[in-house]
């Protein structure tokens, strides 16, 4: 289907597949719409014109670029979810990770815990990060328990930082260094 294979990662019960800006032109620029909607798991006209309107817009720009991964059921291989660095700047070795599990009944299972780890790992060890950012609502408890389990540090709260059906909203600013992963991590071993 593309040029070059993406990258595809593999945990216990998770597929991690790469979409890139190079896919993202492959996709939008050889494929149908229909296509697109399959590869991309969209559901709706209205996901299909967000999406569309990302890429037209530009996913990356000369400072920041992005990298994100399908999370895909290992045996049914449809697309439940994704996790992405959306603001990849490696001049900084940097990035914000962003995640989330689409479809409801694949919820509580403990599956962004186990993609997480692998694209926290990916980042550290392929992409050359050395801080990871995750911005958290007061209220999205999952969330807010995914960032700790992995040790990352609160920094601050980011007033009227995104918003969201209409609302400002504040986001709590977490981050996560190399080091303390590979701390985390060395703890995880048996």
């Amino acid at each position: 289907m593309f040029s070059a294979s993406p990258i595809v990662l593999t945990t216990e019960r998770l597929l991690l597949r790469e979409l890139t800006p190079a896919i993202f032109n492959q996709l939008f620029l050889k494929k149908t719409k229909q296509e697109i909607m399959a590869y991309l798991s969209l559901q709706t006209d209205e996901q299909f014109e967000e999406m569309e309107e990302r890429y037209t817009k530009g996913i990356t720009t000369y400072y920041h670029n992005y990298k994100g991964f399908h999370l895909l059921d290992r045996s049914t291989k449809k697309v439940i979810g994704h996790c992405d660095y959306h603001t990849w700047i490696p001049s900084h070795c940097r990035a914000e990770i962003g995640y989330a599990i689409t479809d409801s009944k694949y919820k509580n299972k403990r599956l962004m815990t186990e993609a997480l780890e692998s694209i926290l790992t990916f980042g550290f060890r392929q992409m050359d990060l050395y801080r990871v950012e995750a911005l958290v609502a007061d209220y999205n408890t999952p969330s807010l328990q995914l960032v700790r389990h992995f040790g990352f540090k609160r920094e601050g709260l980011l007033r009227n930082h995104y918003q969201v059906n209409g609302q400002l909203e504040d986001s709590i600013m977490f981050s996560l260094l190399k080091p303390e992963f590979e701390e985390w991590q060395a703890k995880q071993q048996p």
